[in-house]
Protein backbone atom coordinates (compact mmCIF):
# COMPACT_ATOMS: atom_id res chain seq x y z
CA UNK A 1 0.00 0.00 0.00
CA UNK A 2 1.26 3.30 -1.14
CA UNK A 3 2.79 5.36 2.22
CA UNK A 4 -0.22 8.55 2.76
CA UNK A 5 2.43 11.51 2.94
CA UNK A 6 1.00 14.40 4.67
CA UNK A 7 2.05 18.04 4.38
CA UNK A 8 2.10 20.95 6.59
CA UNK A 9 2.98 24.44 5.94
CA UNK A 10 3.87 27.60 8.06
CA UNK A 11 5.04 30.92 7.01
CA UNK A 12 8.96 32.47 7.55
CA UNK A 13 8.52 35.97 8.57
CA UNK A 14 11.29 38.50 8.73
CA UNK A 15 11.83 41.02 11.38
CA UNK A 16 9.31 43.67 9.78
CA UNK A 17 6.25 41.10 10.16
CA UNK A 18 6.48 40.27 6.29
CA UNK A 19 6.13 36.75 5.17
CA UNK A 20 9.82 36.05 2.99
CA UNK A 21 9.10 32.51 2.44
CA UNK A 22 6.61 29.39 3.13
CA UNK A 23 8.16 26.05 5.61
CA UNK A 24 6.88 22.79 3.81
CA UNK A 25 7.06 19.90 6.36
CA UNK A 26 6.41 16.41 4.22
CA UNK A 27 6.21 13.65 7.18
CA UNK A 28 7.21 10.66 4.96
CA UNK A 29 8.74 7.65 6.61
CA UNK A 30 11.74 7.67 3.32
CA UNK A 31 13.08 10.09 0.67
CA UNK A 32 11.12 8.15 -1.96
CA UNK A 33 8.12 8.60 -0.67
CA UNK A 34 8.72 12.18 -0.12
CA UNK A 35 9.80 12.81 -3.19
CA UNK A 36 6.76 10.94 -4.65
CA UNK A 37 4.48 13.60 -2.64
CA UNK A 38 6.53 16.56 -3.76
CA UNK A 39 6.25 15.39 -7.40
CA UNK A 40 2.33 15.47 -7.52
CA UNK A 41 2.66 19.14 -6.60
CA UNK A 42 4.23 20.50 -9.91
CA UNK A 43 0.50 22.24 -11.16
CA UNK A 44 0.40 24.11 -8.05
CA UNK A 45 3.32 25.04 -6.53
CA UNK A 46 3.65 28.49 -5.09
CA UNK A 47 5.44 30.82 -7.70
CA UNK A 48 5.57 34.11 -5.67
CA UNK A 49 8.18 33.33 -2.75
CA UNK A 50 10.87 31.17 -1.42
CA UNK A 51 9.50 27.58 -0.60
CA UNK A 52 11.60 25.77 2.20
CA UNK A 53 11.55 21.99 2.22
CA UNK A 54 11.54 19.79 5.41
CA UNK A 55 11.45 16.54 6.05
CA UNK A 56 9.94 14.42 9.15
CA UNK A 57 10.39 11.42 9.74
CA UNK A 58 13.93 10.84 7.69
CA UNK A 59 16.84 12.65 6.74
CA UNK A 60 17.01 14.10 3.20
CA UNK A 61 19.57 11.92 0.80
CA UNK A 62 20.48 12.02 -2.42
CA UNK A 63 16.83 9.88 -3.26
CA UNK A 64 15.17 12.97 -2.48
CA UNK A 65 16.28 13.70 -6.03
CA UNK A 66 13.63 11.70 -8.03
CA UNK A 67 11.56 14.92 -7.45
CA UNK A 68 12.78 18.06 -9.28
CA UNK A 69 12.96 21.18 -7.22
CA UNK A 70 11.57 24.03 -8.27
CA UNK A 71 13.54 27.62 -8.70
CA UNK A 72 12.27 28.91 -5.71
CA UNK A 73 12.88 25.80 -3.53
CA UNK A 74 15.24 26.00 -0.29
CA UNK A 75 16.12 22.54 0.98
CA UNK A 76 16.39 22.37 4.73
CA UNK A 77 19.35 20.07 5.87
CA UNK A 78 18.95 19.13 9.95
CA UNK A 79 22.34 19.65 11.50
CA UNK A 80 22.14 16.04 13.23
CA UNK A 81 21.95 14.58 9.45
CA UNK A 82 25.43 16.29 8.46
CA UNK A 83 27.54 13.60 10.00
CA UNK A 84 25.42 11.41 7.80
CA UNK A 85 27.29 10.64 4.47
CA UNK A 86 24.20 10.69 1.77
CA UNK A 87 23.05 13.91 3.18
CA UNK A 88 26.25 15.73 2.80
CA UNK A 89 26.76 14.15 -0.45
CA UNK A 90 23.25 15.56 -0.89
CA UNK A 91 24.04 19.31 -0.20
CA UNK A 92 27.36 19.02 -2.60
CA UNK A 93 24.72 17.75 -5.19
CA UNK A 94 22.48 20.69 -4.06
CA UNK A 95 24.95 23.46 -4.25
CA UNK A 96 26.49 22.39 -7.54
CA UNK A 97 23.05 22.88 -8.85
CA UNK A 98 22.31 26.03 -7.42
CA UNK A 99 19.74 24.85 -5.36
CA UNK A 100 19.30 26.85 -2.51
CA UNK A 101 19.94 25.31 1.29
CA UNK A 102 19.35 26.21 4.46
CA UNK A 103 19.80 24.62 8.17
CA UNK A 104 17.92 23.62 11.09
CA UNK A 105 18.68 22.76 14.77
CA UNK A 106 22.05 25.27 14.33
CA UNK A 107 23.47 25.56 18.22
CA UNK A 108 26.25 27.92 17.00
CA UNK A 109 29.14 25.55 17.93
CA UNK A 110 29.17 22.69 15.22
CA UNK A 111 31.66 23.32 12.04
CA UNK A 112 29.43 23.82 9.01
CA UNK A 113 30.29 22.36 5.47
CA UNK A 114 31.49 24.76 2.78
CA UNK A 115 28.06 24.59 1.38
CA UNK A 116 26.44 27.96 1.97
CA UNK A 117 23.11 28.71 3.99
CA UNK A 118 20.84 30.94 3.46
CA UNK A 119 18.87 30.77 6.83
CA UNK A 120 19.84 29.29 10.08
CA UNK A 121 16.61 27.87 11.88
CA UNK A 122 16.95 27.73 15.78
CA UNK A 123 14.86 27.31 18.73
CA UNK A 124 14.74 30.39 20.08
CA UNK A 125 14.19 28.99 23.87
CA UNK A 126 17.58 26.90 24.27
CA UNK A 127 19.65 29.28 21.87
CA UNK A 128 18.18 33.04 22.34
CA UNK A 129 21.69 34.92 20.72
CA UNK A 130 24.22 33.94 18.46
CA UNK A 131 27.67 35.87 17.94
CA UNK A 132 27.99 36.58 14.46
CA UNK A 133 26.45 33.80 12.74
CA UNK A 134 27.38 32.66 8.87
CA UNK A 135 23.81 33.03 8.12
CA UNK A 136 20.31 34.72 8.52
CA UNK A 137 19.15 32.99 12.17
CA UNK A 138 15.66 32.14 12.06
CA UNK A 139 13.40 31.50 15.41
CA UNK A 140 11.59 28.56 15.76
CA UNK A 141 9.03 27.35 18.10
CA UNK A 142 8.00 30.44 19.16
CA UNK A 143 4.86 30.55 22.17
CA UNK A 144 3.32 34.04 20.55
CA UNK A 145 4.21 37.42 19.39
CA UNK A 146 5.95 39.04 21.98
CA UNK A 147 8.31 36.14 21.87
CA UNK A 148 9.03 36.73 18.32
CA UNK A 149 9.72 40.91 19.76
CA UNK A 150 12.41 38.94 22.37
CA UNK A 151 13.87 37.09 19.20
CA UNK A 152 14.28 39.87 17.22
CA UNK A 153 15.37 42.00 19.68
CA UNK A 154 18.55 39.75 20.78
CA UNK A 155 19.37 39.63 16.60
CA UNK A 156 17.47 36.91 15.07
CA UNK A 157 17.10 37.68 11.45
CA UNK A 158 13.31 35.95 11.17
CA UNK A 159 10.68 33.56 12.74
CA UNK A 160 8.89 30.74 11.18
CA UNK A 161 5.66 29.33 12.61
CA UNK A 162 2.24 30.39 13.83
CA UNK A 163 3.35 32.51 16.53
CA UNK A 164 1.51 35.77 15.16
CA UNK A 165 -2.01 34.23 16.04
CA UNK A 166 -1.00 34.43 19.51
CA UNK A 167 -0.52 37.11 22.15
CA UNK A 168 -2.10 39.89 19.70
CA UNK A 169 -5.28 40.80 19.45
CA UNK A 170 -6.55 43.40 22.25
CA UNK A 171 -10.47 43.51 21.90
CA UNK A 172 -11.73 47.01 20.66
CA UNK A 173 -15.47 48.68 18.67
CA UNK A 174 -15.84 48.03 15.60
CA UNK A 175 -13.51 51.04 13.96
CA UNK A 176 -15.51 53.42 11.06
CA UNK A 177 -13.53 52.08 8.08
CA UNK A 178 -14.24 48.77 8.79
CA UNK A 179 -18.09 49.24 9.77
CA UNK A 180 -18.63 50.59 6.38
CA UNK A 181 -17.06 47.28 4.54
CA UNK A 182 -19.70 45.26 6.42
CA UNK A 183 -22.06 47.96 5.65
CA UNK A 184 -21.08 47.18 1.46
CA UNK A 185 -21.50 43.61 2.51
CA UNK A 186 -24.86 43.62 3.93
CA UNK A 187 -26.30 45.63 1.03
CA UNK A 188 -25.10 42.96 -1.43
CA UNK A 189 -26.35 40.32 0.31
CA UNK A 190 -29.63 41.29 0.19
CA UNK A 191 -29.75 42.44 -3.19
CA UNK A 192 -29.61 45.92 -2.82
CA UNK A 193 -29.69 48.10 -5.89
CA UNK A 194 -26.45 48.77 -8.06
CA UNK A 195 -26.86 52.39 -7.19
CA UNK A 196 -27.02 52.07 -3.59
CA UNK A 197 -23.97 49.89 -3.68
CA UNK A 198 -21.84 52.35 -5.19
CA UNK A 199 -22.77 55.38 -3.48
CA UNK A 200 -21.63 53.20 -0.11
CA UNK A 201 -18.44 52.31 -1.92
CA UNK A 202 -17.78 55.75 -2.85
CA UNK A 203 -17.80 57.14 0.93
CA UNK A 204 -14.33 55.19 0.89
CA UNK A 205 -12.15 55.44 -2.66
CA UNK A 206 -10.22 52.61 -1.55
CA UNK A 207 -13.12 50.40 -1.77
CA UNK A 208 -13.63 50.00 -5.00
CA UNK A 209 -10.06 50.37 -5.96
CA UNK A 210 -8.94 47.38 -3.84
CA UNK A 211 -11.80 45.48 -5.02
CA UNK A 212 -11.24 46.16 -8.64
CA UNK A 213 -7.64 45.16 -7.83
CA UNK A 214 -8.47 41.72 -6.64
CA UNK A 215 -11.08 40.63 -8.77
CA UNK A 216 -8.31 42.03 -11.75
CA UNK A 217 -5.43 40.07 -10.31
CA UNK A 218 -4.10 36.64 -11.64
CA UNK A 219 -5.56 34.81 -8.83
CA UNK A 220 -8.89 35.36 -9.96
CA UNK A 221 -8.05 34.51 -13.31
CA UNK A 222 -11.26 36.37 -15.28
CA UNK A 223 -9.12 36.65 -17.88
CA UNK A 224 -10.36 40.57 -18.70
CA UNK A 225 -10.38 43.35 -17.20
CA UNK A 226 -13.32 44.69 -14.86
CA UNK A 227 -13.24 48.46 -14.64
CA UNK A 228 -16.13 49.42 -12.27
CA UNK A 229 -18.43 47.67 -9.47
CA UNK A 230 -21.46 48.06 -12.01
CA UNK A 231 -19.53 45.55 -14.41
CA UNK A 232 -18.45 43.45 -11.92
CA UNK A 233 -21.85 42.97 -10.94
CA UNK A 234 -22.68 42.43 -14.93
CA UNK A 235 -20.53 39.78 -15.23
CA UNK A 236 -19.97 37.89 -12.03
CA UNK A 237 -23.88 38.28 -10.12
CA UNK A 238 -24.03 39.17 -6.48
CA UNK A 239 -23.48 35.96 -5.03
CA UNK A 240 -20.20 35.30 -6.92
CA UNK A 241 -19.12 39.06 -6.19
CA UNK A 242 -20.07 38.79 -2.33
CA UNK A 243 -16.76 36.32 -2.29
CA UNK A 244 -15.06 39.02 -3.30
CA UNK A 245 -16.48 41.38 -1.36
CA UNK A 246 -15.69 39.76 1.81
CA UNK A 247 -11.81 40.32 0.76
CA UNK A 248 -12.35 43.58 1.84
CA UNK A 249 -13.03 43.04 5.04
CA UNK A 250 -9.96 40.93 5.24
CA UNK A 251 -7.78 43.48 4.11
CA UNK A 252 -8.79 46.17 6.10
CA UNK A 253 -6.53 45.79 9.32
CA UNK A 254 -3.86 48.42 9.46
CA UNK A 255 -1.95 45.98 11.87
CA UNK A 256 1.23 45.36 11.37
CA UNK A 257 0.97 41.30 11.85
CA UNK A 258 -1.71 41.76 9.47
CA UNK A 259 -0.20 40.86 6.06
CA UNK A 260 0.66 37.24 7.60
CA UNK A 261 -3.02 37.48 9.19
CA UNK A 262 -4.06 38.04 5.60
CA UNK A 263 -2.71 35.36 3.63
CA UNK A 264 -3.25 32.85 6.37
CA UNK A 265 -6.95 33.65 6.48
CA UNK A 266 -7.52 33.84 2.70
CA UNK A 267 -5.23 30.65 2.32
CA UNK A 268 -7.49 28.96 4.79
CA UNK A 269 -10.82 30.05 2.49
CA UNK A 270 -9.54 28.97 -0.46
CA UNK A 271 -8.67 25.79 1.10
CA UNK A 272 -12.11 24.94 2.19
CA UNK A 273 -13.79 25.79 -1.28
CA UNK A 274 -11.06 23.62 -2.95
CA UNK A 275 -11.54 20.09 -0.37
CA UNK A 276 -15.42 20.36 -0.80
CA UNK A 277 -15.66 20.24 -4.25
CA UNK A 278 -17.89 17.73 -4.92
CA UNK A 279 -19.88 17.88 -1.59
CA UNK A 280 -21.48 21.45 -1.53
CA UNK A 281 -22.73 23.75 -4.44
CA UNK A 282 -21.51 26.23 -5.67
CA UNK A 283 -22.86 28.77 -3.26
CA UNK A 284 -21.97 26.89 -0.63
CA UNK A 285 -18.41 27.18 -1.41
CA UNK A 286 -18.27 30.27 -1.85
CA UNK A 287 -19.63 30.28 2.12
CA UNK A 288 -16.81 27.85 2.80
CA UNK A 289 -14.32 30.46 1.23
CA UNK A 290 -15.96 33.04 3.60
CA UNK A 291 -16.19 30.99 6.80
CA UNK A 292 -12.48 30.36 6.18
CA UNK A 293 -11.37 33.63 5.20
CA UNK A 294 -13.50 35.18 8.47
CA UNK A 295 -11.96 33.17 10.78
CA UNK A 296 -9.15 35.45 11.94
CA UNK A 297 -11.44 38.43 12.10
CA UNK A 298 -11.02 39.10 15.45
CA UNK A 299 -7.41 39.15 15.04
CA UNK A 300 -7.56 41.47 11.62
CA UNK A 301 -10.24 43.63 13.27
CA UNK A 302 -9.14 43.88 17.37
CA UNK A 303 -12.59 43.10 17.77
CA UNK A 304 -14.42 39.88 19.53
CA UNK A 305 -16.10 37.60 16.59
CA UNK A 306 -19.42 37.61 18.34
CA UNK A 307 -19.45 41.77 18.03
CA UNK A 308 -18.15 41.67 14.41
CA UNK A 309 -20.91 38.88 12.93
CA UNK A 310 -23.92 40.67 15.07
CA UNK A 311 -22.71 43.45 12.63
CA UNK A 312 -23.23 41.18 9.64
CA UNK A 313 -25.80 39.17 8.03
CA UNK A 314 -24.34 35.86 7.16
CA UNK A 315 -25.67 32.70 7.15
CA UNK A 316 -26.20 30.52 10.23
CA UNK A 317 -23.70 27.96 8.83
CA UNK A 318 -20.86 30.24 8.66
CA UNK A 319 -21.70 31.94 12.19
CA UNK A 320 -22.15 28.25 13.70
CA UNK A 321 -18.62 27.53 12.30
CA UNK A 322 -16.73 30.87 13.59
CA UNK A 323 -18.41 31.16 16.91
CA UNK A 324 -19.17 27.60 18.24
CA UNK A 325 -17.02 25.52 16.04
CA UNK A 326 -20.23 23.19 14.79
CA UNK A 327 -22.38 22.94 11.49
CA UNK A 328 -22.08 21.44 8.79
CA UNK A 329 -18.43 23.88 7.66
CA UNK A 330 -17.08 23.08 10.70
CA UNK A 331 -14.79 19.98 10.15
CA UNK A 332 -13.37 21.68 6.73
CA UNK A 333 -12.54 24.56 9.08
CA UNK A 334 -10.88 22.27 11.69
CA UNK A 335 -8.85 20.63 8.67
CA UNK A 336 -7.83 23.98 7.35
CA UNK A 337 -6.69 24.58 10.92
CA UNK A 338 -4.84 21.48 11.46
CA UNK A 339 -2.63 22.30 8.87
CA UNK A 340 -1.08 24.89 10.31
CA UNK A 341 -0.46 22.38 14.05
CA UNK A 342 2.71 20.85 14.93
CA UNK A 343 0.95 17.82 15.30
CA UNK A 344 0.25 15.97 12.25
CA UNK A 345 -1.75 13.17 13.62
CA UNK A 346 -4.37 15.56 14.33
CA UNK A 347 -3.90 16.36 10.32
CA UNK A 348 -3.88 12.76 9.27
CA UNK A 349 -7.34 12.21 12.00
CA UNK A 350 -9.24 14.80 10.50
CA UNK A 351 -8.33 14.40 6.86
CA UNK A 352 -9.60 10.54 7.35
CA UNK A 353 -12.75 12.07 8.80
CA UNK A 354 -14.01 13.99 5.75
CA UNK A 355 -12.29 10.41 3.73
CA UNK A 356 -9.51 12.78 2.16
CA UNK A 357 -6.54 11.71 0.83
CA UNK A 358 -3.08 12.73 1.58
CA UNK A 359 -2.74 14.06 -2.03
CA UNK A 360 -5.99 15.84 -2.14
CA UNK A 361 -4.87 18.12 1.24
CA UNK A 362 -1.48 18.72 0.07
CA UNK A 363 -2.93 19.54 -3.11
CA UNK A 364 -5.43 21.78 -1.51
CA UNK A 365 -2.92 23.47 0.63
CA UNK A 366 -0.70 24.75 -1.87
CA UNK A 367 -3.22 25.62 -4.37
CA UNK A 368 -5.11 27.96 -1.44
CA UNK A 369 -1.20 29.23 -0.95
CA UNK A 370 -0.86 29.73 -4.57
CA UNK A 371 -4.37 31.87 -4.60
CA UNK A 372 -3.43 34.21 -1.74
CA UNK A 373 -0.07 35.03 -2.82
CA UNK A 374 -1.60 35.87 -6.41
CA UNK A 375 -3.83 38.40 -4.53
CA UNK A 376 -0.73 40.64 -3.93
CA UNK A 377 -1.69 41.71 -0.54
CA UNK A 378 1.49 43.21 0.86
Amino acid sequence: MEEQVFIRREPVINRHRAIIATRLIVHAGNEAAAAAALGQLATVWPPVRSVMVALDGCFPTPELLAWTPRVNVMIEIPLAALDQPATRDLAVRLHADGVALSLSGYDGRTALPDEPFRFLLADFATHPRFDDPPALPIAQHLVDLPAFESAIASGYAGATGWFFLRGQAVWGPLKTNHAQVMRVLNLVRRNAEVSEIEAALKQDVTLSFKLLKYINSPAFGFGREIQSFRHAVALLGYDKLNKWLSLLLVTASKSPTAPALMQTAIARGRFMEIIAAGRFDAGQRDSLFIAGAFSLLDMLLAVRMDAILDAMQLPAVITEALLNRTGDFAPYLALALACENENPALLIELAGQLDLSATMVNHAQLEALAFAEGLQLD
